[in-house]
């Protein structure tokens, strides 16, 4: 496992400012879905998992947890890496009545487009995700887009590598996104706002102080 660390003055984009979701009591008990991502509440027992906060990430062999995070051990990136493949997360706040992939997908496809890339849409394992070929520093990148709407939360994966082209090349990596929980927490949050990420306790202690970039 790899964590590293942002210096203090390193900041995360201005969050969209929506309108807060009112909390008004407990979802209904529902059935627990066949796959992850689970809510919290549905989260089959007995599995190894990370705890960062608001995901917990199970322990699949082989696959590399990369974290980076601020000197307060909040949480900035998380990315798995298996071979040469990568799966970067994120976890956002949603309305209780409806999904934002949608929203959302469409808003990364123009942004893409604004930067000269194009965004085929296809249909895959979790329903519409993105394909993008980008320009990197070091050339043209495959990215592939996916979005998983859940009780007050969306998750969102972005694979690079083999697996961004090919999913069946994404093995383990799916593996850990089949098996992911999120904690959404009770609290009201304005729409897509980043849930909050965290070290471990014993995790941020033996990281020592900030490494500079």
């Amino acid at each position: 496992m790899i964590f590293s660390r942002k210096r203090a003055g390193d900041g995360r984009q201005a969050r969209d400012e929506r309108p807060a979701e009112v909390v008004d009591g407990r979802d209904a008990e529902a059935q627990a879905p066949a796959r992850g991502p689970y809510d919290v509440s549905e989260a089959p027992d007995g599995v190894q998992r990370l705890d960062l906060g608001s995901l917990h990430i199970p322990a699949v062999a082989d696959v590399e947890v990369r974290v980076q995070a601020d000197p307060e051990g909040v949480i900035q990136q998380v990315v798995l890496v298996h071979g040469q493949s990568a799966l970067q997360l994120g976890v956002f706040a949603a309305p209780r009545s409806e999904g934002i992939w949608d929203e959302v997908r469409e808003e990364i496809r123009q942004s893409l487009f604004n930067d000269g890339a194009a965004a085929q849409e296809a249909q895959g394992e979790y329903g519409p995700e993105l394909h993008a070929r980008v320009r990197t520093p070091d050339g043209l990148t495959d990215l592939r887009f996916v979005g998983i709407d859940g009780p007050r939360w969306m998750v969102r994966g972005v694979y690079q590598g083999a697996a961004a082209t090919d999913p069946s090349a994404a093995g383990p990596l799916r593996e850990c996104l089949d098996g992911l929980v999120v904690d959404r927490g009770q609290e009201a949050k304005p729409v897509r706002e980043p849930l909050p990420l965290r070290l471990p306790r014993e995790v941020a202690e033996q990281a020592g102080p900030p490494v500079e970039a």
